[in-house]
């Protein structure tokens, strides 16, 4: 096991991580910008180096820095959480080359699923189900037209080399596709420094399914159930929940069945998600692989019992996973809220600045994981996120009454948050009942749009 473990990351899931080191007796490297001198994660860690000035290009995303702090604070690995660097192949291979261990897949696992064209011809080949699409990069705006009209509209454009909803556009026609094809490559280009694109029938008001793996390195690949993902906006997911109310026992199989199957095809190792759309006839088709922990990865651990951080950490370690596909159990319903930084009812604007006063939900079932307290500022340079709100239950009714109770106890001044939004979809009779898919938040906005003081 190792000594010794850097944590390249900021917030809630450099605490996370903080906590499963110190349970299993690791000590801990925290780095930070001069934005979060007083962040929760380096007042936790053994020790706190800082790496340059708030924005995240001059800190989080400098590897150079990173491998500097983990040479001078003698580590034996590095986590890198999510976001940031955790998907960057390079990043990976520069650990790999320098004999520190990389906390995550392998970077030939990391490239070959980076490049979501070839995620999808590696996908095809192990005879994952695909969306229907383009056979590679959209090659010029009279390409995307040929392509648009023989699978026929609507189709989704969408960055080759990125995710998390950026250089992504819905066209229903033609003109819409031209402006869509020109937008996504110029917003790709931005985010990612990748201007290819391609394009996929856009399934409406699909279901968003994952299913999380772990992998050993002695060729053992479980999954752990999966996870719905469904309530979004803008592609940006704010609730999620396990089991989901979609899935039989029977499709559960096979869904599993296929996300296995789709890691052992790019010999994967470690945690990782494999994620689908399942459109209303049950049919599922792979989206793509995400190669690092999830932001919504308590809900499969409040599930099935199991400390997926911990788990990583293992098999980086070389450590073997103890369990089989048959030994996992679903035993319990969980759901997660993601608290942000934002008002929900003006377009999302970020709300970043000092937390006047806070009350964290407590009690039986309820789970926080977050940075924040009583006095913080939140900066205005990351990711809004300030909290996730999970809670579980014997069933799915038990984990919503106790989610709904627990947002009330939720109380945050100084600044906006999404907590109403959540008491929102809480009391909605579809969402209840678990009907519910990817278009269901945006129509509810629209709805209580009017009801909003």
């Amino acid at each position: 096991m190792f000594d010794k473990i850097l944590i390249a990351n900021r917030g809630e899931i450099a605490v996370r991580i903080i906590r499963a080191c110190k349970e299993l007796g690791i000590r801990t490297l925290a780095v930070y910008s001069k934005a979060d001198a007083d962040s929760l994660h380096v007042q936790l860690a053994d020790e706190a180096i800082c790496i340059g000035d708030a924005p995240s290009q001059e800190s989080y995303l400098k590897i150079d820095r990173i491998i500097s702090a983990a040479e001078v604070g003698d580590v034996e690995a590095i986590h890198p959480g999510y976001g940031f660097l955790s998907e960057n192949a390079h990043f990976a291979e520069v650990c790999e080359n320098c004999n520190i261990k990389f906390i995550g897949p392998a970077s030939s696992s990391i490239r070959s699923m980076g490049d979501k064209v070839a995620a999808r011809e590696t996908m095809r080949k192990a005879g994952v189900p695909i969306v229907p699409g383009s056979d590679g990069h959209v090659g010029d705006e009279q390409d995307a037209l040929k392509i648009a009209r023989r699978i026929g509209y609507p189709v989704i454009v969408k960055a080759a080399g990125g995710g998390g909803g950026r250089g992504m556009r819905v066209a229903h026609n033609d003109p819409s596709l031209v402006k869509g094809y020109h937008t996504a490559r110029s917003e790709a280009e931005r985010a990612f420094s990748n201007s290819n694109v391609y394009i996929e029938k856009y399934i409406e008001s699909p279901r968003h399914i994952e299913f999380q793996i772990l992998a050993d390195r002695k060729g053992r690949t479980i999954h752990l159930g999966e996870r719905d993902c469904s309530l979004q906006r803008r592609h940006q997911k704010l609730v999620e929940e396990s089991p989901s109310p979609a899935l039989t026992s029977d499709l559960r199989k096979k869904m599993g069945k296929a996300a296995i199957k789709a890691a052992q095809a790019v010999d994967y190792i470690n945690a990782g998600t494999i994620e689908f759309l399942l459109d209303a006839s049950g049919t599922f088709f792979f989206i793509e692989m995400n190669t690092r922990i999830q932001v919504e990865h308590p809900v499969t651990e409040e599930v099935t019992g199991i400390d997926i951080v911990k788990e990583q950490i293992r098999i980086a370690a070389g450590e073997e996973l103890g369990y089989d596909q048959k030994d996992i159990q679903f035993q319990k319903h969980a759901i997660e809220c993601r608290i942000n930084a934002e008002d929900p009812f003006n377009n999302f604007q970020p709300s970043p600045g000092r937390i006047e006063f806070l009350h964290v939900p407590g009690g039986h079932g309820v789970r926080v994981d977050t940075h924040v307290y009583a006095g913080y500022v939140i900066p205005p340079y990351y990711d809004s996120m300030i909290a996730k709100l999970i809670c579980y239950g014997r069933d799915r009714r038990v984990a919503l009454d106790r989610m709904a109770r627990a947002l009330d106890e939720f109380i945050i001044r100084g600044i906006k948050t999404t907590i109403p939004l959540h008491k929102l979809i809480l009391k909605d009779p579809n969402f209840r009942r678990g009907r519910y898919s990817t278009s269901f938040v945006e129509r509810l906005l629209e709805a209580s749009q009017p009801l909003v003081p």
